[in-house]
C-alpha cells in the first residue's frame, strides 16, 4: 500500500540547469547563464558535481557552450512531465505554504492545509514582495540505460513554463498523443525586453531534434509505439501509475527540494519589505525574525477580503 501524504515523483539521476549559485559579499546568490549545465545530485563546497553526460554532450561542439539536449519525455500525458504551479515557501524550512494554479490553492494554516481560491500572485496580499512564484519541474530521460528515470529541470520563469507547456501540448496533439515516442531536444534561447533593461534572457525551449521535421518525427514515433506495445510495454499504465502518485500528497514538493528551490531562484534582498506597499488596508510583512506563521496569518485574512 502507497504511503499517503508522500507523493510519488520520477526518479530523478541529475539536473539540468541554466544558471548556478555563486558567492557574493558573504552571501550565495543565483546567477544565470547562456548555456545548459547537466550535473548530479550531489554537491561539493565548489557547487553541484557535473554528470559525466554533461562532458560526453560538449566534447564535440566548437565553443563547448551546451544549448541543446537531445531529450526524450517518459510520459504521454503533458501535465505528468511537466509539473508547474504558483508557490510560496517558508524561507527558514523551504517547507510549501501555499501552493495555487490560478483557480484555487492549497494553504498551510494553523488549522492544518485548507483549500482557497488562488487570485495569482498579482491579486493576492499573501505573495506581495515576490515571494509567490510560477514554480514549473520538466522531468526528462537522457540515459537510455535507465529508461524511467529523470532529470531534472526547474524553473520559476514564465518564459520556460509558458513555452514547454504549449510545446508539449502541441506535440501531443499533433503525434495524435505520442508524446514519449518523439524524438525531442531542450533547446536554449534568448530574447531581451524592457524589463531586462534589453540584456539578453534566456529560457528553455522544446523541439525536435535537429534535421528532423515533424512528419519524420511523427513516423518514427509510430514505430517505436508499435514496437514497445508488441514487447509488451504498457504507457497507459505507466501514464496512470504516475498520476496517483502526484495526487498522492498535498504538496508535491517537500522542504529538501524547497531549500534548494529558495537558494537557486530566489535573491536574499527579496525576502526584505517590498518599497512599494500593497494598496490595501492591512500591510502584510514577511519580516522571518517576527515569525512567519503569524505573517501568513495576516496575509490570509487579506486575501479573504480581496477575494470576496
Amino acid at each position: 500500500m502507497m504511503i499517503k501524504g508522500l507523493a510519488i515523483t520520477p526518479p530523478v539521476l541529475g539536473r539540468i540547469s541554466i544558471g548556478r549559485v555563486i558567492e557574493k559579499n558573504g552571501k550565495r546568490l543565483p546567477e544565470k547563464d547562456d548555456q545548459f549545465t547537466i550535473t548530479s545530485q550531489i554537491q561539493s563546497k565548489e557547487g553541484w558535481i557535473r554528470h559525466p553526460l554533461d562532458e560526453q554532450l560538449r566534447a564535440n561542439l566548437p565553443n563547448g557552450k551546451l544549448r541543446s539536449i537531445p531529450v526524450r519525455m517518459i510520459f504521454n500525458d503533458p501535465d505528468l512531465n511537466l509539473r508547474a504551479e504558483y508557490s510560496l515557501f517558508d524561507r527558514q524550512t523551504g517547507r510549501p505554504v501555499c501552493v495555487g494554479n490560478g483557480q484555487t490553492c492549497q494553504r498551510l494554516t494553523s488549522q492544518g492545509v485548507e483549500q482557497h481560491p488562488c487570485p495569482s500572485p498579482d491579486l493576492c496580499s499573501l505573495a506581495q514582495g515576490g515571494h509567490c512564484k510560477p514554480y514549473g519541474r520538466l522531468h526528462v530521460n537522457l540515459d537510455e540505460s535507465d529508461e524511467l528515470g529523470t532529470f531534472i529541470f526547474r524553473t520559476t520563469g514564465f518564459n520556460s513554463i509558458r513555452t514547454l507547456a504549449a510545446r508539449l501540448a502541441y506535440y501531443h496533439a499533433a503525434s495524435g498523443g505520442l508524446l514519449s515516442c518523439l524524438p525531442l531536444q531542450l533547446t536554449l534561447r534568448g530574447k531581451s525586453t524592457t524589463q531586462s533593461y534589453r540584456q539578453p534572457v534566456y529560457y528553455v525551449d522544446l523541439t525536435l531534434r535537429d534535421g528532423v521535421n515533424l512528419q519524420q518525427a511523427i513516423n518514427t514515433a509510430r514505430q517505436m509505439d508499435e514496437q514497445s506495445k508488441a514487447a509488451g510495454f504498457y504507457q497507459e499504465s505507466l501514464d496512470f501509475t504516475a498520476r496517483k502518485g502526484f495526487e498522492n500528497a498535498r504538496f508535491e514538493v517537500n522542504s529538501e527540494e524547497g531549500m534548494d528551490v529558495l537558494e537557486e531562484f530566489y535573491a536574499e534582498d527579496e525576502s526584505e519589505q517590498p518599497k512599494t506597499e500593497p494598496k490595501t488596508n492591512a500591510k502584510p510583512k514577511f519580516n522571518q525574525r517576527e515569525g512567519f506563521v503569524q505573517d501568513i496569518q495576516q496575509g490570509l485574512q487579506q486575501s479573504v477580503r480581496i477575494v470576496n
